[in-house]
């Protein structure tokens, strides 16, 4: 799976524009290209963290388990992006506490633990670009609790359609996967999505909502 990288991959990653020559060069001769079909496992709760990952094309989602069962989906990691619970664990040296799904194929640059704690040491512009991707996702971790404690869940719910449709107007997802996207219970999700198809906000049909009025949705 994993084999030498193309030399100029860095240049494809706009927020590695400020490494300097010597970090770049390094950078590209200890890291390796990979390839994760969509639906692997990138990595599980309770398993070693072994490689930091930049992600070149495709999306990681991160998500937490509990032992009941239900999920909630933390954040997504994009092109150009990395994974803070994966950066923690290097850090830290603890094992993951969450877990990683290819939602689509992923394409990323591989960079063993030594190597990532070498460059971590030894260069500056790389120590600056691995804390502000963790600065800038653990805001939206804040955000993502305070929604969860204090955000009413019929607003939630019509943001993550919102977000989701891109543009579209349909959401490719069940009930339950929105369930999961929010933390919440099927049960729930549906009974909100029942209440926007009445109010004509929404159709729903198997595995996909689509949306019919998004300014209401925006309103809501």
């Amino acid at each position: 799976m994993a084999a030498p990288g193309p030399e100029d991959w860095t240049r494809s990653v706009p927020a590695l524009g400020q490494l300097d020559d010597a970090t770049r060069e390094r950078l590209r001769a200890i890291s390796r290209r990979a390839a994760l079909p969509a639906g692997t496992k990138v990595f599980g709760e309770g398993s070693p963290c072994q490689a930091y990952l930049i992600l070149l094309a495709g999306e990681v989602r991160v998500q937490k388990v509990a032992e009941s069962g239900r999920e909630i989906v933390l954040y997504r990691v994009g092109a150009g992006e990395t994974c803070i619970v994966t950066t923690a664990c290097l850090m830290s040296g603890v094992d993951y506490d969450a877990e990683g799904v290819a939602e689509s194929d992923v394409t990323a640059q591989v960079l063993p633990a030594p190597a990532f704690r070498e460059l971590l040491g030894r260069s500056e512009s790389f120590r600056d670009f691995v804390f502000r991707a963790y600065g800038t996702r653990i805001s939206s971790l804040l955000m993502l609790i305070d929604e969860v404690a204090f955000g009413r869940m019929d607003r939630r719910l019509a943001a993550c359609l919102l977000a989701r449709a891109k543009g579209t107007g349909t959401v490719t997802a069940t009930h339950q996967d929105l369930a999961v996207e929010l933390g919440s219970a099927r049960e729930v999700v549906s009974r909100l999505l029942k209440d926007f198809e009445r109010r004509g906000w929404v159709a729903l049909a198997r595995g996909s909502v689509t949306l019919l009025d998004a300014a209401a949705l925006g309103e809501n």
